[in-house]
């Protein structure tokens, strides 16, 4: 490979290279499902020195991956909406906190077994408690399932690890300090700083944000120049002050994530992000040493396995005392079975202050790189993996849990029954509960949303419609109708095909989000798909519009 090596003597020439290579592994990824960072972290792997060898431009490819590392954090502040956080309530903050500290926790053990000094494991430790946002957000949202039960869930404890991530960097950031200095000296200069920072940040956000706001709306491109220049601004401010690069693009970040226009940035830095990120990881690829780190596998594969199998456990665990059914558990739990780019960009930031050796950055990739590639199978094919194991996951669940309202059915009868009591649920229960002589039942698999219902007189239920024995809790057969309107495909199906099992002779109606995935429910055998939106277009058409432009009252 020396030719090669030769022709990437040219820092264009290697940028050529670098990139045919990273779109031809792309390709791959794609046919094998995988998302592009694990493609990303191999390219890094082939194009370094221990395989092909044309990374000679070090500089160019260090300062690109500092500003796709910048770009990255400046999108997870802006998107970073704490909204989603207090819609799954208190489940979010207590799932993603118990989850870091347990994950951390035993992860630091497993390292102290191994033979790793407290500082190394430490980083270990922390680094495989963090889960990939942009991986499991791109993955539920291709499975329709981010706005589903445990979608919600998973991305509100997602938002809580980025959160911790971002204040361990700070924290890591005052351990970057003049070490002659005394530790006090560097935690008051830090809090100083930050407090700093923070104000010019709030600053920006009550006064200079507002007043742009009209001005760049007029240019979408001059939007995301000011973005991209006001992102590397806090960065290098971030910098000067003692603190790492990543905080000050966060903030940057944050200061955006009320304003009007965040949404036509954030869907025009997205594709920068990925690009830039790919010289990331072809740095990280350049700096690994195969020499030291081939000892590491065995190591490796013991980490990825605690956090394939473990991570997902303590998520079932946490979820089933706070009363979540086995399945939302699960499929909620599949979602931090892998590390994060933040892991790497965590380990990266460990090695530059001398906490960590490569050996260690070198085992914390190839676990990146071992359960990001097999947990994006897990969460494609979650849904058949459950039905396997459900039997086995019923250790999960609380036994003691009873539904007061099941005890109480005997001779109880319900003209219709809606499974699923979020937007589209409520509003039907309520108009029904205007009209008082229909009664229904509601099922949910939310205790939250159950709980609430109860309170307001109504007669909901906890309960998954998944779940085989379910109909052995309802009173379904003197039922007229039954509506979902939980729009998932597989899961209506499975409705569907209990109903039918069980000798169901009402009408089943079945609801999807969008037109061309009415044929899809329809074939489940459900006598009518409801699409929201178009039911509500054509219910103002009739109402308001018709009324108005066609039969004018004279």
């Amino acid at each position: 490979m020396n030719w090669l090596g030769e022709i990437a003597s040219n820092p264009f020439y290697e940028f050529t290279i670098i990139l045919v290579l990273a779109a031809l592994l792309g390709s791959i990824g794609q046919l094998l499902k995988q998302p592009l960072i694990v493609m990303f972290i191999a390219l890094g792997i082939l194009v370094g020195p221990a395989v092909l060898d044309v990374v000679h431009s070090k500089d160019n490819i260090h300062l690109l991956a500092e500003v796709g590392i910048v770009v990255l954090l400046f999108i997870v502040g802006l998107k970073l909406d704490l909204r989603i956080i207090q819609s799954v309530g208190r489940i979010a903050l207590l799932t993603g906190m118990g989850q870091v500290l347990f994950t951390s926790l035993i992860g630091f053990l497993i390292g102290i077994g191994m033979g790793f000094s407290t500082l190394h494991s430490f980083y270990i430790a922390v680094a495989l408690t963090f889960s990939s946002t942009i991986i499991i957000v791109k993955l539920l949202s291709d499975k329709k399932e981010i706005d589903s039960l445990h979608g919600q869930i998973a991305v509100g404890f997602l938002i809580v690890q980025d959160i911790v991530v971002i204040l361990v960097m700070i924290v890591l950031s005052t351990m970057r300090q003049d070490n002659e200095s005394p530790l006090w000296h560097a935690i008051l200069q830090t809090v100083l700083s930050g407090t700093v920072l923070v104000f010019l940040t709030w600053l920006a956000m009550k006064w200079m944000i507002p007043r742009l706001s009209k001005f760049l709306a007029k240019s979408q491109e001059m939007l995301v120049l000011f973005a991209i220049a006001w992102a590397v601004f806090l960065a290098s401010l971030g910098e000067i002050m003692g603190f790492s690069g990543e905080v000050g693009a966060f903030l940057a970040g944050v200061s955006l994530a009320s304003s009007t226009f965040k949404e036509t940035i954030s869907s025009r830095l997205v594709s920068l992000r990925d690009f830039l990120l790919l010289f990331f990881f072809v740095n990280l690829g350049a700096d690994l040493n195969f020499d030291v780190i081939g000892n590491q596998v065995g190591k490796a594969l013991v980490f990825s396995f605690f956090v394939l199998i473990g991570n997902p456990i303590i998520v079932l665990i946490i979820m089933g005392v706070m009363g979540y059914k086995k399945r939302t558990s699960f499929l909620a739990g599949l979602t931090v079975a892998q590390i994060s780019e933040f892991s790497l960009i965590f380990a990266g930031l460990g090695l530059s202050i001398g906490h960590i050796n490569e050996e260690t950055v070198g085992l914390i990739t190839l676990v990146g790189l071992i359960t990001i590639g097999l947990s994006t199978y897990l969460i494609l094919y979650s849904h058949p993996i459950y039905e396997f194991i459900a039997p086995a996951l019923s250790i999960f669940e609380r036994k003691n849990i009873k539904d007061p309202f099941l005890q109480d059915q005997t001779g109880k009868t319900y003209e219709l029954i809606i499974f699923g009591f979020g937007r589209f649920g409520s509003k039907i229960a309520d108009i029904l509960d205007q009209q008082k002589e229909i009664k229904y039942l509601g099922v949910d698999f939310d205790p939250q949303v159950v709980q609430q219902e109860k309170e307001a007189g109504r007669d909901v239920v906890f309960a998954d419609m998944e779940d085989p024995e379910i109909f052995d809790q309802i009173p379904f057969q003197t039922s007229k109708c039954v509506i979902s309107t939980v729009p998932i495909l597989d899961s209506s199906k499975h409705l569907v095909e209990t109903l039918i099992n069980n000798d169901f002779k009402g009408k089943i109606y079945l609801t999807a989000l969008k037109a061309k995935d009415q044929a899809l429910f329809k074939e489940s055998g459900a006598d009518k798909v409801l699409i929201p939106h178009h039911m509500a277009a054509t219910h103002f058409y009739e109402s308001y519009l018709k009324k108005q432009l066609i039969d004018p009252v004279n």
